[in-house]
C-alpha cells in the first residue's frame, strides 16, 4: 500500500488541488425559490471580471509561489555539489537537479513573459 502511494503521490497532489477549490467554492443548493426572490451568483474572485484578469492573477500567483521554491531548489542544488565531494555520481545528480531546476525556471519566467507579450498584443489592437 505505501509503495502505491509512493508511486502516484504527484497524481494525488495534483487531484487535491484541483478539487478542493471545487469543494470549498460549492454552495448550497438552493431549493424552490419563491417567485419573488432572485438568485444570485456571487463572484467569489472579486475585482476580477473577465478571464485575461483570472489568468493574469494565477500566473501571479504561480510566480509569488514559484521564485522562493526555485531559489532554495538552487540552494538544494549547491548543498549536493558541495556534499558530492568529488564522487562522480553524486555530481551527476548534483548537476541533473540544477539543471532541472534552471529548465522549471525558465518555463515559469517564460510563460509569465508569454502572457505579458500576448497580453500587450492584444490591448494594442
Amino acid at each position: 500500500m505505501l509503495n502505491i502511494l509512493k508511486k502516484n503521490f504527484t497524481l494525488l497532489i495534483i487531484v487535491f488541488f484541483i478539487f478542493l477549490p471545487i469543494l470549498s467554492f460549492a454552495q448550497g443548493i438552493i431549493t424552490d425559490p419563491e417567485p419573488s426572490e432572485s438568485v444570485t451568483i456571487v463572484n467569489p474572485l472579486p475585482g476580477i471580471t473577465s478571464v485575461n484578469g483570472l489568468l493574469q492573477t494565477i500566473l501571479e500567483g504561480a510566480i509569488k509561489i514559484g521564485i522562493p521554491v526555485i531559489v532554495l531548489a538552487i540552494i538544494y542544488s549547491g548543498f549536493l555539489f558541495v556534499s558530492a565531494q568529488g564522487n562522480t555520481e553524486k555530481l551527476g545528480t548534483a548537476k541533473k537537479s540544477l539543471i532541472y531546476t534552471l529548465i522549471g525556471a525558465a518555463i515559469l519566467l517564460g510563460s509569465w513573459a508569454i502572457a505579458q507579450l500576448i497580453t500587450n498584443t492584444v490591448i494594442a489592437l
